[in-house]
């Protein structure tokens, strides 16, 4: 059984850099990081607490301050070489040198048709996969003690130069549907699983999950419009997700027992160099992927173009991210501009341009080309909105700080990236994004 899933209100870029589709092993990163802001709201308790501590792969290096079963582990094993903190002793990153012959913590095999679903629980948190889990509302990691309504992933990646994620997960097909199975076991509901209409590849022959046969422009492929559209959120109730290649990295460890903490990342972008997938592990350094010689007036964006952040040669790859963009900074100014007619390079929503006539391959940079604006009715966001929520109201709502309305107009089944396309449309400039997580951080506090 399927649903079928038109999303027609939208926006594609149609950007310049996407990846060859192309998968190569990446050269070895002497460091592998990893950052506990890539789980928000997450408090984290050291495990490991003295630099120069040896650790295995899978081994636990924090767990969460508000749910102890919920651990991140290490995705390498080596020597735990530094813990960075930052202001009031705040934990920013945790660095650790590879071996070069990975050592991992062995855990018992499970087939997940024959386990219990309270023991496959268990022992999926106590391995470390559990963080691999994301709570809806809120965005946060999910609580062990928690049984979601259902439970969802996406594997129809509709950011512009985004990573195709069924071609991640070619040679992974087994591991992937082993990890389908032990997802069925820990919903009270369904397992459903977003997919492209036109899609050729195996995941159309993915057993245990509902199917989600999804077409039409960013932001169909958000788990969020999936959700609203088959099964919405409502007070009370929770939903987990996870990303495809977590799935897989979920059934490995169920069929081998060992932790493994396989990313493939897209390099692409108009400034990249190398344009195509890398095989590497979670926390990897970007230079193992992006040579600094090539950076030079490029920002480097860990993640897609619309959600990711910046980065640069000497840090890390965050945690959930299948792709490395590198555009042009945009610290260069054009004359005249604001006239239609003076540059057609740039791309444009509105009929004041004539870009918006062509159907070429944009490249674009990091500039705003304005600063903030008063923030008025202009029709701009509704357009790329696909979801039955009022964005503009909501996202005031969320300014306000104004609790009773948020509740109205849908905050629980928003998230940040549903709005990414709100901030790349919207004449004010206005950060949609960080209004509407600041919006739930405001509902986690005063309503939990």
């Amino acid at each position: 059984m399927s649903i079928n899933l038109k999303v027609k209100r939208g926006l594609k870029l149609n950007l310049e850099g996407e990846a060859e589709r192309k998968i190569s092993q990446a050269p070895k990163s002497k460091t592998y990081a990893i950052i506990p802001d890539n789980f928000h709201s997450l408090l984290p308790k050291m495990l490991v607490k003295k630099e120069g501590t040896r650790v295995k792969a899978g081994e636990p290096l924090f767990y969460s301050k508000f749910s102890e079963e919920t651990k991140v582990v290490s995705p390498v094993s080596g020597t735990l070489k530094e813990i960075e903190r930052g202001a009031r002793r705040r934990i920013l990153k945790i660095v650790i040198e590879a071996d070069d012959v990975q050592d991992y913590v062995e855990h018992k095999k499970i087939d997940p048709s024959k386990a219990e679903a309270g023991e496959l629980k268990a022992h999926i948190f106590e391995s470390g996969c559990g963080i691999f889990f994301t709570q809806r509302p809120y965005i946060v990691p999910v609580d062990f003690k928690d049984t979601p309504k259902n439970i969802y992933v996406s594997a129809f990646n509709t950011t512009p130069l985004g990573a195709d994620q069924e071609f991640i997960l070619e040679g992974r097909e087994a591991h992937f549907q082993t990890g389908i199975d032990a997802l069925t076991k820990l919903t009270s509901g369904k397992v459903f699983l977003g997919i492209h209409a036109q899609s050729n590849g195996f995941l159309k022959d993915v057993k245990g999950a509902e199917q989600i046969l999804v077409s039409g422009p960013h932001p169909a492929g958000n788990v969020g419009v999936q959700i609203q559209n088959t099964n919405p959120i409502n007070k009370g109730e929770k939903v987990w997700t996870i990303r495809p290649e977590d799935v897989a990295n979920l059934g490995e460890l169920l069929s081998t027992g060992k932790f493994n903490a396989v990313r493939t990342v897209a390099v692409c972008g108009s400034e990249a160099q190398n344009r195509q997938y890398y095989r590497t592990l979670i926390g990897s350094e970007v230079n193992s992927l992006v040579p600094e010689t090539d950076t030079h007036n490029i920002r480097i964006i860990s993640g897609d173009v619309l959600t990711g952040d910046t980065t640069d040669n000497r840090d890390h790859i965050n945690y959930f991210n299948n792709e490395l963009t590198l555009i042009p900074e945009g610290n260069e100014y054009r004359m005249f501009g604001w006239l239609p007619f003076k540059d057609n390079q740039i791309h444009s929503t509105h009929n004041t341009s004539f870009s918006k006539l062509f159907r070429k391959k944009f490249k674009v940079n990091t500039s705003l080309n304005g600063e903030e604006r008063a923030f008025v009715v202009t029709g701009e966001m509704e357009k790329v909105m696909p979801m039955d929520i009022m964005p503009m109201q909501l996202l005031k709502a969320c300014m306000a700080g104004d609790i009773d309305k948020m509740e109205n107009l849908g905050i629980y089944e928003v998230a940040p990236e549903d709005f990414a396309l709100v901030d790349y449309v919207n004449t004010s400039k206005i950060e949609a994004q960080d209004v509407i997580r600041q919006g739930l951080d405001l509902m986690i506090t005063e309503v939990g």
